[in-house]
Parts: structure tokens; C-alpha cells; sequence
């Protein structure tokens, strides 16, 4: 009898010790296989990078590349003092807008939070599974993580596809590059405090006129998200701010009309800042990297430094270089942002451009 339990015992064990196996490859082979956001797009890193913060955040910027691309938290920071954190991603949905202010919620909740509208015009029709893989695998786990890929999924996808990535994303097997390999592990900090940085700079020659529409009202599911943002800040007590970056391109201002009319019936704050790019001294033959789509760091920081005093000013927020702990934190995020600028900035003056940052950057 004795015998018969230690062979059954064995059994077991070793086929505990197979499943284990067996899920540590699988495991192994999905992280893998999936996208790494370390080189080129690095924007499908955003949305888990918020996840390592140590500090509290006053404010929180939500949005697609007019968020991430044209505000500077870091200079915030040197400036005001002001902790923020731009929970941005690519072509960011407002609905995936909402559930990662949930999401955030569930660690802080900040004293202000700001939504670029300019993810509004993107309507449900137009959505991309790419943008979408970009922001949601990177969510923790939660109900929000599911109701945002059940609120964002394209003809064709699947919910189990996001549960198994590896259901996605087999077919990269031809594609694996070391940086792949480099980061099953880990992944480097991309961003900084959210905001994607571009040193190079490419003037705006000109404005094309954007394509005209039969209605300039956005549709009812970007407006019924842009609801459940406002009336979920309206529970937590929390400030809620509108605001589009001073980008005219490809713009309808008509679409200004729309978002003045909404905040007015609700007495919410919508700021225009292209109404204030003179004054903020936006040049766009010096302040955008890309023709006019998006600004550089120059242009980038000229309105972080004006929107940081307009917080400051109103909102009352605590300037974190008098909290001795925080201040530790920044001071490393400071030298990460000026790491990274003096980086670029050798490059484009080695190379005329660059060549390790953007979506076309080499693999070193």
C-alpha cells in the first residue's frame, strides 16, 4: 500500500510539475511574440508605463496624440512643481479615455483631469484594432481592462484574443528581432510621465483644409462617453477640463462650436489653446517636428509651461518640490527628460536627423 501511494505520489508531481512546465512556455512564448512598443511605435508602451509610477499625480491628461505628443509633464514639473501624468496612447478612443480614468482611479484621484477632445472625432466606424491593441494590452487586469476591450473590439476580434495575446499575435514569429528577446522580461520607460518626445524639427509649409462634412456633431457614442467622463468626475469630486492643443491641422471649427456648446450646458471649462498660441509664442516653423501634425519638444514645452501656470493659478495644486519624497522621484525623471533631449539633439546634429527615435528608428 505504502508503495502504491509513493507511485501515486510521484504521478502527481510530475504531472504538476509538466503543467508547470508547460504554462511556463506558453507563458514564455506569448510575451515573446507580442509587440514590445521599445523601438519605432513606441506609443503601445504608454499605457502600461503609468503603472510604475511611485508618485500621486494632481492632475491627469487623458487623450490620443494631442495629448502625449504636445504636453510636457516634466517641464510642469520644473516650473510649477505640478505632479501630472498623460495617460495617452495611440488614436485613443474616448470611450478607452473613460475607462482608464477608472482605472487610474482605483490607485488616486487626481484634482484635475483634463480630456483632449480631439479624440472625438474619431466615431466608432473608424476604429482600428491596432490603436486598440496599443492601448488596452497594456491594462492591468480589471473589470475596467473588460469593459474597455468589450466597449472598443472591431469587427472580427475577438475577446479571447486579448485574454491569450499569443491567439494574435502567432504569425510574428518571421518578424522577432532581438529587442523582442531583449524585453520578454522587462521593458524600458519610453515616455516621459506620458509624453512622447521629439527634438527634430520640421516646419509647417502648410494647412491643408480638412475634408468637409454633412454634420460637424460628433456621434452619440463619443458623446455618451464624453458623459460618463464628466459625470464620474462629478462623483469623485474631481475638476474636469477640456482642452485641444494649439494643432490646426486637419481641424474643423466647427467641431470648436460643438465642444463650447456641450461645456457651457454643463459649466465645464473648454480651453482652445490654438486662441492662445501668440501669446504662448508657438511658432510652427520652429515648434513641430512633423509639418504642423503634432509639436516638438520647443513647442511642446512653451505650452506646458503656460498651461502649468493657469493650473497653478486656479486649481490650487501642490507644488511637489517641497515634498521631499516626491522630489527624489522627479529628480530622476528630470534626468531621464534631459538624458533623452541631449541624446536627440546629438544625433540630429551627428546625423541631420534621427535615427533611434520615431517610428522609423533603427534597431541599435
Amino acid at each position: 500500500m505504502a508503495g502504491k501511494d509513493k507511485t501515486n505520489l510521484k504521478k502527481i508531481i510530475t504531472a504538476l510539475v509538466l503543467l508547470a512546465l508547460s504554462f511556463g512556455i506558453f507563458w514564455f512564448v506569448q510575451r515573446l511574440f507580442m509587440p514590445k512598443y521599445q523601438v519605432g511605435v513606441i506609443e503601445g508602451s504608454f499605457t502600461e508605463e503609468y503603472y510604475k509610477e511611485k508618485v500621486p499625480h494632481d492632475v491627469l491628461i487623458f487623450g490620443d496624440c494631442d495629448a502625449y505628443e504636445n504636453f510636457s509633464p516634466i517641464k510642469m514639473y520644473e516650473e510649477y512643481g505640478i505632479s501630472a501624468y498623460i495617460r495617452g496612447s495611440g488614436e485613443q478612443y474616448i470611450w478607452q479615455s473613460y475607462y482608464l480614468l477608472k482605472d487610474a482611479l482605483r490607485t488616486e484621484t487626481p484634482k484635475v483631469v483634463v480630456v483632449s477632445i480631439h479624440n472625438m472625432q474619431n466615431e466608432p466606424p473608424k476604429r482600428k484594432e491596432a490603436y486598440n491593441r496599443m492601448t488596452l494590452d497594456g491594462m492591468r487586469w480589471s473589470k475596467d481592462k473588460v469593459d474597455a476591450i468589450n466597449a472598443s473590439m472591431t469587427e472580427g476580434e475577438t475577446f479571447a484574443s486579448y485574454v491569450f495575446p499569443i491567439l494574435r499575435y502567432h504569425d510574428r514569429w518571421n518578424q522577432l528581432t532581438k529587442t523582442d528577446f531583449k524585453h520578454v522580461f522587462s521593458k524600458d520607460i519610453t515616455s516621459h510621465n506620458g509624453y512622447y518626445m521629439r527634438c527634430d524639427v520640421d516646419p509647417q509649409t502648410f494647412l491643408p483644409k480638412p475634408i468637409p462634412r454633412i454634420s460637424y456633431k460628433f456621434d452619440d457614442y463619443s458623446m455618451y462617453y464624453l458623459d460618463q467622463i464628466r459625470l464620474l468626475c462629478e462623483e469623485k469630486g474631481i475638476t474636469l477640463l477640456l482642452v485641444r492643443a494649439p494643432i490646426e491641422y486637419r481641424w474643423h471649427k466647427q467641431w470648436d462650436t460643438t465642444v463650447e456648446e456641450y461645456a457651457a450646458k454643463y459649466g465645464l471649462t473648454y480651453i482652445n489653446f490654438n486662441n492662445y498660441s501668440e501669446e504662448m509664442g508657438i511658432d510652427m516653423s520652429t515648434d513641430t517636428y512633423d509639418g504642423g501634425q503634432h509639436l516638438n519638444i520647443y513647442g511642446a514645452e512653451k505650452l506646458s509651461v503656460f498651461f502649468g501656470k493657469y493650473l497653478m493659478d486656479n486649481y490650487g495644486l501642490t507644488d511637489y518640490r517641497t515634498v521631499p519624497e516626491v522630489a527624489k522621484e522627479y529628480e530622476k525623471d528630470v534626468a531621464f527628460y534631459n538624458w533623452m533631449r541631449d541624446d536627440q539633439l546629438a544625433e540630429i546634429e551627428k546625423y541631420g536627423e534621427l535615427r533611434s527615435y520615431g517610428a522609423n528608428a533603427i534597431e541599435k
